[in-house]
C-alpha cells in the first residue's frame, strides 16, 4: 500500500517493464529467502512477506498502464480483463500448487520455494518479449507525448477529475467488502453450522478449514465469471450508451448487496442457500474489476495514469480492506459482549457485524452512478488535455 504511489511515479517517468520486471525479481527472492528463515527469527519472516508487497505495489501499478498503451476501446476492456484474471486464477492455483509442494516435501517451507521460480522466469520474459509501448500510443499519439507535469500537478489535476474520484471510491467499497468477507465469512458459517447442530464447537487451538477452502473455492470461481461477465456485458452495452462502463458497475454492485444481505438471512437455516447467495454477491461485485481499471484509462491522460493507479490502490487499502476486517471484529465483540456462552448469539452479533459490508456496497453502487453523471465529460476533457500535450511537444521541437 505505502509502495504504490512510488512506483506510480516511477511508471509514469522511467521505463515500466524494468521496473515492473526488477520488482517482481525482489519480490521472488524475498519469497524465496523467507523460506530459510528459522522459527528463532519470526519477526525476520513477518518482514519478508511484508516486502513482498513492495514487488505486488510494483506489477498493480504499472501493467495496466502498459495494456493501456497497447489497446484501446473494446480490445483493451478485454485486454484488461485477461489480466486481471490472474487475481482469482493466481489465488487458487496458489492454494493447490503450495498444498502439493507441502504434501510432496513434507515441509511448508517449499511452498514458498515454488512461485519464486515461477515468478523470476515471469519476470525474465517480461524483460526480454513484452514492447515498451511509448505513453499514448494506443491513442494515436505514441511519440509525441514529451512534456512531462510535476507530481503535484499530477495529483491535483487527480483530486479534480470527478470521474476518477467517484471511482476510487466505489473501488475502495468492493475492497472493504472483500476485506471484511475474506477474513470473517468462513467463522460465520462455521457459527452457523453450529447453530444449526451439524457440527461441534471447535475447543482445538486448529480448527477445521473446511469452510475457509470452500469459500476460497467460491472466490476464485466468481472471480473469473465475474470478470468475464463484466467485459461481454460492458460491450454489449457501448452499443446502447456511452455511459455504459460505469453504469454496469453501479447495477452489478446494487445487486450484489442484495444477494449479500440474502446470506445473513438464509445461513441459520441453509448452508447451501448460504453459499448460493455468495456465489451470486461475489460474481456481481466482481464485475467491476477489470471495467474500472479501464473507466480510469478513459479519463486520465497516458502520462499520469500509473499515478492514478497506484494512488486508487492505496486508497482502497487505506480505507477499504485494511481496517475493515478489524472495524467488524470490534463491532461484533461490542454485540456479543452480554451473552458471550450463547452459540446463536455469537452468530447472530457476527452476522449483524457483516451487515455493514452491504450498506457499504449500495454506497459504492451510488458513487459508481456518480461516476456516471460525469465520464463523458471527463473523458472529452482527458482527450483535449492529451491533444494539447503533444501540440506544446511539437511546437518545443520546433
Amino acid at each position: 500500500m505505502v509502495a504504490a504511489p512510488i512506483f506510480g511515479y516511477l511508471g509514469d517517468r522511467f521505463n515500466r517493464k524494468v521496473i515492473l520486471s526488477c520488482g517482481i525479481f525482489f519480490w521472488s527472492i524475498v519469497t524465496l529467502s523467507s523460506s530459510f528463515i528459522s522459527k528463532e527469527y519470526y519477526w525476520l519472516f513477518v518482514l519478508s512477506r511484508g516486502l513482498v508487497g513492495i514487488g505486488e505495489s510494483s506489477y498493480s501499478a504499472i501493467s495496466p498502464t502498459i495494456i493501456g498503451d497497447l489497446f484501446t476501446n473494446n480490445s483493451r476492456t478485454m485486454m484488461l480483463s485477461v489480466f486481471y484474471l490472474a487475481i482469482p486464477l493466481g489465488s487458487g492455483l496458489g492454494y493447490i500448487l503450495g498444498s502439493c509442494a507441502k504434501e510432496a516435501a513434507g515441509d511448508w517451507h517449499w511452498a514458498l520455494r515454488v512461485s519464486p521460480v515461477l515468478g523470476i522466469t515471469a519476470g525474465a520474459l517480461i524483460l526480454l518479449f513484452v514492447p515498451e509501448p511509448k505513453r499514448g500510443s494506443a491513442d494515436q499519439m505514441g511519440g509525441r507525448i514529451r512534456t512531462r507535469t510535476s507530481w503535484f500537478c499530477d495529483m491535483k489535476a487527480l483530486a479534480k477529475n470527478r470521474s476518477y474520484v467517484f471511482s476510487s471510491l466505489a473501488t475502495t467499497a468492493v475492497s472493504f467488502a472483500t476485506g471484511a468477507f475474506g477474513m470473517w465469512i468462513p467463522l460465520y458459517l462455521s457459527r452457523a453450522q453450529e447453530v444449526q447442530k451439524t457440527v461441534e464447537p471447535c475447543t482445538k487451538d486448529i480448527c477445521s478449514s473446511r469452510d475457509s477452502m470452500i469459500f476460497g473455492g467460491i472466490t476464485c470461481i466468481t472471480g473469473l465469471l465475474g470478470v468475464l461477465i463484466g467485459a461481454v456485458t460492458t460491450r454489449l452495452c457501448r452499443q446502447k450508451t456511452e455511459r455504459a462502463d460505469p453504469l454496469v458497475c453501479a447495477v452489478s454492485m446494487l445487486g450484489s448487496a442484495i444477494f449479500i444481505c440474502l446470506i445473513f438471512v438464509v445461513a441459520k437455516k441453509s448452508i447451501v442457500g448460504a453459499y448460493v447467495c455468495i456465489f451470486i454477491g461475489e460474481t456481481l461485485l466482481f464485475l467491476n474489476w477489470a471495467i474500472t481499471a479501464d473507466i480510469l484509462m478513459f479519463v486520465v491522460i497516458p502520462t499520469r495514469r500509473a499515478t492514478a493507479v497506484a494512488l486508487q490502490g492505496f486508497i482502497s487499502h487505506l480505507l477499504g480492506d485494511a481496517g475493515s476486517p478489524y472495524l467488524i471484529g470490534l463491532i461484533s465483540d461490542s454485540l456479543q459482549q452480554s451473552y458471550t456462552m450463547s452459540a446463536l448469539w455469537r452468530f447472530l452479533s457476527l452476522g449483524y457485524a457483516l451487515m455493514l459490508c452491504p450498506f457499504i456496497i449500495v454506497l459504492g453502487g451510488m458513487f459508481f452512478l456518480a461516476t456516471a453523471l460525469f465520464f463523458l465529460d471527463d473523458r472529452e476533457k482527458a482527450e483535449k488535455q492529451l491533444n494539447q500535450l503533444a501540440q506544446t511537444s511539437s511546437s518545443v521541437r520546433v
